[in-house]
């Protein structure tokens, strides 16, 4: 290899690999399809630097991922935000705010973060036709695909989008830009993602990471990609899986052990995080000072909302990670963090009988 600098596409093989990788879930595309990115964060920088003019609006689910506001933030976006319920985003409710001309759409359909929802299959028809109606391209974010603990994969939307064009020869044009990362399955501190999406797309945003910089790191590259290619990530991911799941089960458990019937949250089929909704009146911000207290923490829900778009919302709600914990830690987290929930409803309804469950 010499001195040299890498391409800044990335590593070939690595490449040619996310290519291979991603045809089983009916994505068909070839290594020119593919861009390296120093983790799915840079994805989604360079998106909004290729396509955002301050004052461009970008439609988003609410709640949506913090790190694609505060990329898009950078370049000015202004945001209309959808709201989303168990089945992801509200699709019934998209066709007024695709009327007034959002630059791009922004979607996690697997296992969203911060919801933990999936985007039914129903919706992804609908989103996806709606999309080539108004011709609004859509962000398809899937850093958690493959992090599924039950039920049938679904299709992404970008096998979709090729499907309505009736286009068999891969992915030459679309509506969809694919982006995921090798973070959640293998390694966070590699910082490895990709973006998928057609040639001439994928040119113009090698030349901003040019100028970002020149190229994700080789080395990084070339270990993610010995250790991937002899069916190690493959493995690795059905022990996570495994892993996972049972943690998320714990939490779940835990959850219906000591929370107050007031309270509801979402049952994710995958991924790392659940959703909490408190009860009317309730206040995340308040509830996490006071979880601290128990020192136990979360992170509260109205950091996930676009600004302008249902932030006091985000009050009523906050997200739990299952993954990062041992189920130990879950349970005892989940039993400290009752005691703020019930003691901030004590509050507000001096006469409720504090349940003892």
């Amino acid at each position: 290899m010499g001195s040299q600098y890498g391409a800044t596409e990335g590593y070939e093989p690595l490449r040619e690999m996310v290519a291979r990788h991603i045809a089983r879930y009916g994505i068909r595309a070839k290594s020119e399809n593919v861009l390296i990115t120093s983790g799915s964060q840079q994805a989604l920088d360079l998106i909004g630097k290729l396509l955002i003019n301050s004052g461009d609006r970008v439609l988003v689910e609410a709640p949506t991922y913090l790190g694609a506001l505060q990329a898009f933030n950078v370049y000015g976006a202004d945001y209309i935000s959808v709201p989303s319920d168990d089945d992801g985003l509200r699709s019934d409710l998209l066709e007024a705010p695709l009327r007034s001309g959002p630059k791009f759409m922004y979607v996690l359909p697997n296992f969203q973060n911060p919801g933990g929802t999936t985007l039914s299959e129903g919706r992804r028809h609908e989103l996806v036709l709606l999309a080539e109606r108004f011709g609004i391209p859509i962000i398809e974010d899937d850093p958690y695909g493959q992090l599924r603990y039950e039920g049938d994969h679904l299709t992404p939307l970008v096998v979709f989008d090729r499907e309505n064009l009736r286009r068999d020869d891969g992915y030459s044009i679309g509506n969809v830009i694919y982006l995921s990362t090798f973070s959640k399955a293998l390694a966070p501190g590699l910082r490895l993602g990709w973006i998928v999406a057609p040639p001439d797309v994928i040119a113009k945003l090698v030349q901003l990471k040019q100028g970002a910089d020149l190229h994700t790191s080789t080395f990084t590259q070339t270990v993610a990609y010995e250790v991937a290619r002899d069916n190690f990530l493959d493995e690795h991911v059905r022990l996570i899986r495994r892993v996972y799941r049972e943690r998320r089960d714990v939490m779940l458990e835990a959850l219906q052990q000591y929370f107050p019937p007031e309270v509801t949250w979402t049952r994710p089929k995958g991924g790392l995080f659940l959703w909490v909704t408190l009860a009317e009146g309730m206040d995340a911000q308040r509830l996490f000072e006071s979880a601290l207290r128990e020192n136990v923490a979360f992170v509260p829900g109205d950091s996930f909302y676009a600004p302008n778009g249902h932030q006091d919302e985000g009050r009523r709600h906050l997200r739990l990670n299952f993954s990062a914990a041992p189920p130990d830690q879950i349970r005892e987290g989940i039993r400290r963090l009752s005691v703020a929930v019930k003691r901030q409803l004590d509050e507000l309804h001096p006469l409720r009988p504090s349940e003892v469950r």
